[in-house]
């Protein structure tokens, strides 16, 4: 009876050898993308409140340093981010009534995930390109005048 077990000694092992890297791969393979997606949901959040934000203030500088506390959110790991707050380029143009705001940062992503993002002309030299982008009135179109036309409105 024991005859029979005592042949299949090492099979489990082998079978777990090839098995385990498999299984590392699948798990890798399912967290990447979902770190990405973290990335892109933050930088996408920054974009939003950096918006809400310009429409209060006019200060360029205030708003760039508002929108990078809030992208401090994404832990300095290359898979989330790469090349601390130096890698964040945020532009801001705030025009009369609109303002458009972009910001661009960088990902290392792990070989497999990696490999199609570069042959689908998402990386460069430093690794996959994360961009977000908002644009918004600030000044909406229902009002009619300018401000200065309401104060003295207001004031009789």
């Amino acid at each position: 009876m024991f005859s029979r077990f005592k042949q299949n000694t090492g099979q489990a092992s082998v079978e777990a050898a090839l098995l385990f890297p498999v299984i590392l791969m699948i798990i890798a393979l399912l967290v990447e993308p979902i770190c990405i997606l973290y990335t892109k949901t933050v930088m996408d959040g920054a974009c939003a409140e950096g918006l809400r934000v310009a429409t209060t203030s006019s200060d360029t500088e205030l708003i760039e340093s508002y929108i990078k506390r809030r992208l401090k959110a994404i832990p300095e790991i290359p898979l989330f981010h790469k090349s601390g707050d130096e890698d964040w380029n945020i532009s801001i143009d705030k025009k009369e009534k609109d303002v458009l705001i972009e910001i661009t940062g960088h990902v290392a992503a792990m070989p497999p995930i990696g490999w199609c993002l570069f042959l689908a002309g998402q990386t460069d030299d430093q690794g996959i390109v994360l961009k977000s982008s908002l644009s918004a009135s600030t000044y909406p179109d229902w009002i009619e005048g300018s401000y200065a036309d309401w104060i003295t409105f207001w004031k009789g």
